[in-house]
């Protein structure tokens, strides 16, 4: 029945394929927007700015700010993955 079934179904496999790869693409930019890494590294780059002298403290605190909420919203989708499943 599986041979039939993929026989059957040949003439399709282009449009089954570029579903595949699409779905691929979207689950990589998924895990590349919900990665706390970059947003981290950012946070370590805008210290060694504050601490270098390149930014102001004012600028410093106000970017800090930003950068902890989207930490605390990335934790925040993180658990909610983790309950649903």
């Amino acid at each position: 029945m599986g041979l039939v079934t993929e026989i059957l179904l040949l003439p399709f496999a282009p449009v089954r394929g570029t579903a595949w790869v699409l779905d691929q693409v979207v689950l990589t930019a998924e895990r590349e927007y919900y990665d706390p890494a970059p947003v981290r590294e950012e946070l370590a780059q805008l210290e060694r700015d504050l601490l270098g002298g390149l930014i102001a403290e004012d600028e410093f605190d106000r970017r800090e700010d930003e950068l902890l909420d989207r930490l605390e919203w990335l934790d925040a989708h993180q658990r909610r993955l983790e309950s649903s499943s």
